[in-house]
């Protein structure tokens, strides 16, 4: 008898329980996508009835990867928010995202952050050419996690993670790869022993430290090799517009075209990778014609990187 008294009890608690209007005390956005507004700075992700979104600056999210167990750290404040919000029925973007947001279905619970660190985890996106070896970058991913997030519910009452971390899981930002469309003819600086490829706005600049040996008038019957180093230096820089030989032999660099990026080849070792090959053959009426290889070169900038493949024709020069 008191067993069924008990069960009825349950029955009863459960049923007087479910009004529609339950205090959720657990967020759980793991499994969902997180999206960006194109209007404005909200990253959100929406389940059901459900919406977890976070108010914060662009500019945050850079194309840049973070070093193992350095994420970038940003505290709550004015400008970067944290809020979970429940509705009466199903939500979409279209409940945040515009500057007027849907007023249906209706908000039935709201929690605001009070507190707490945003913590990103940046790694890049990156293609590989099957043919080539060649990768590039096509977007970065960050991995997103609260700690010690202290929210603020509807009836006055604080959700606390204090000693943990809630995670909100990865956004996903894509960036256009580098074009990198050069051709194979290279050209001698006027103005010193640098060697240009360009293409409209990109320039792939090799300057290495012994011009007359590594390009020496003489037909090779192996090619010369050299090491990228600190004297024998690959850069890749990019600008704003249309860039040639005329900018870098200026006595001061002009103040346009200006640069948005710059990537360095990364040292090389000895018959491993970073390695200048040099193969001069002589064609009659011309003169000397020299054929540089880069072979397995690593492009980096800050914490980012890629890879010109195991075999990157640089171009080829005349010399007289």
């Amino acid at each position: 008898m008191k067993q069924i008294a008990s069960i009825l009890f349950l029955v009863f608690v459960i049923n007087a329980c479910d009004d529609g209007n339950l205090t959720v005390d657990a967020i759980d956005f793991t499994e969902v996508a997180a999206l960006k507004c194109s209007e404005k700075d909200v990253i959100y992700k929406v389940k059901d009835n459900e919406l977890l979104f976070i108010e914060i600056p662009a500019a945050t999210f850079t194309n840049e990867e973070t070093l193992e167990g350095a994420p970038i750290a940003v505290d709550l404040s004015s400008t970067v928010k944290v809020t979970y919000r429940k509705y009466n029925g199903t939500v979409s973007a279209s409940n945040i995202c515009p500057t007027v947001p849907d007023a249906i279905p209706s908000l039935t619970e709201e929690w605001k952050a009070t507190s707490g660190t945003i913590l990103i985890t940046s790694s890049a996106i990156k293609s590989v050419n099957s043919s080539t070896g060649i990768t590039q970058i096509t977007g970065y991913k960050y991995y997103i996690v609260f700690e010690d997030i202290v929210f603020l519910k509807s009836d006055g009452s604080s959700q606390t993670y204090g000693g943990t971390t809630f995670v909100f899981g990865n956004y996903i930002k894509n960036v256009s790869p580098l074009a990198f469309g050069f051709d194979e003819e290279v050209n001698k600086s006027t103005c010193d022993n640098r060697i240009f490829n360009f293409n409209g706005s990109e320039s792939l600049i090799l300057d290495v430290d012994n011009f007359t040996t590594l390009f020496e008038n003489a037909t090779t019957t192996t090619p010369r090799v050299a090491l990228l180093s600190a004297t024998n230096k690959l850069t890749y820089k990019l600008f704003s517009s249309t860039i040639n030989n005329a900018y870098f032999c200026a006595s001061t660099l002009p103040a346009t075209p200006t640069l948005t990026q710059e990537w360095n080849a990364i040292n090389g070792i000895a018959d491993v990778s970073g390695i200048i090959e040099v193969t001069t053959i002589f064609i009659v009426g011309s003169g000397y014609q020299h054929t540089i290889h880069l072979k397995k070169v690593t492009m980096k900038r800050g914490n980012s990187d890629f890879y010109l493949g195991d075999d990157y024709l640089y171009g080829s020069f005349v010399t007289n």
